[in-house]
């Protein structure tokens, strides 16, 4: 079996891939780990195993991901159980329908879970289909119902918005909105955009993100969100200096220097000491260029300068 052997492992690649993000100015990740009948909860201790080992230089948001299905493999169980453990800070889901063949079931169970534990919600949600479009209205009905729930729902991918029509988008955009119900995109460009830029008029928070890194889903990627923010500049024609440097908030999650009156906003006394410096003029530039990575510095501990990791 798969699963098992992959165990054996899932420690070191997992400082592997922090490493490798780090070196391109990332100290801070929501990550997944799996829940299913096989690995039980082993992939959540191997990764806080991981993640003690680099406490001093890389911080995470974890998910509680059943891979596989709620029900379909049993594993709404061990959700429950992992629901409890204190690290974890948002209930996961994937493709209700499609996975478990119903959407009101495994959302009730995912809703009911984060309301129980006091944690967030993050769905995985590819279906772009009639399915696609009523789970995301569900989940923005379950923020609205439970307010607690609103500004830590987000649902990652969101196919189904890059599929509606305009008046259909702009209706779900607003709900969106008022919900406060996120969007996590790793920024697809095959047969469909993600319409970052009404969601983003509509008031919507958009996140840029991996999808893993490098997988047989997604054979582009670097692990560099300095590459995500230059994708989304070149995809919705983010061409201006003005433009380049909004575009910097999806590979910061939010942060940027200066707002859009050119008021200082970031850094400021108190702000937590984590920064990185790129060979750029100006956050345009940085993002226009890819610009190299020279320094990390997270929560005041040095990670990174020049080639040297201090990890």
């Amino acid at each position: 079996m798969i699963i098992p052997e992959l165990l054996k492992t899932s420690v070191e690649r997992a400082e592997k891939l922090i490493a490798l993000l780090q070196g391109y100015g990332t100290n801070f990740a929501r990550t997944h780990f799996n829940v299913d009948p096989t690995s039980g909860t082993k992939s959540l201790e191997h990764l806080l195993q991981a993640l003690e080992h680099l406490k001093y230089s890389f911080a995470a948001e974890l998910v509680a991901f059943p891979q596989h299905g709620l029900f379909y493999t049993e594993s709404a169980k061990l959700m429950e159980e992992v629901a409890k453990w204190g690290q974890v800070d948002f209930i996961g889901g994937l493709d209700p329908f499609s996975i478990d063949g119903s959407i009101e079931k495994p959302m009730d169970l995912t809703v009911q879970l984060a309301l129980d534990n006091n944690k967030g919600i993050d769905i995985h949600l590819h279906e772009g289909g009639e399915s696609g479009v009523k789970t995301i209205h569900y989940l923005i009905d379950k923020a609205l119902e439970n307010p607690v729930l609103q500004g830590r729902t987000f649902i990652s991918h969101a196919f189904a918005l890059g599929y509606m029509p305009k008046k259909d988008l702009a209706h779900t955009a607003e709900r969106l909105a008022e919900a406060k119900v996120g969007i996590c995109s790793s920024v697809p460009f095959r047969n469909m955009l993600m319409p970052f830029r009404e969601l983003k008029k509509a008031g919507v928070e958009v996140f840029a993100g991996n999808d893993n890194v490098q997988d047989h889903w997604g054979t582009f990627g670097s692990g560099n969100m300095l590459q995500k923010a230059n994708l989304a500049a070149e995809l919705y024609g983010y061409e201006t200096e003005f433009e380049l440097s909004r575009c910097l908030r999806y590979a910061t999650n939010g942060k940027i220097p200066l707002d859009d009156q050119g008021n200082s906003v970031w850094p400021k006394v108190g702000d937590d000491a984590s920064l990185l410096f790129v060979d750029a003029s100006c956050s345009a530039e940085a993002v226009s260029r890819i610009s190299t990575v020279y320094g990390l510095i997270h929560q005041g501990n040095v990670v990174k300068w020049n080639n040297s990791s201090q990890a």
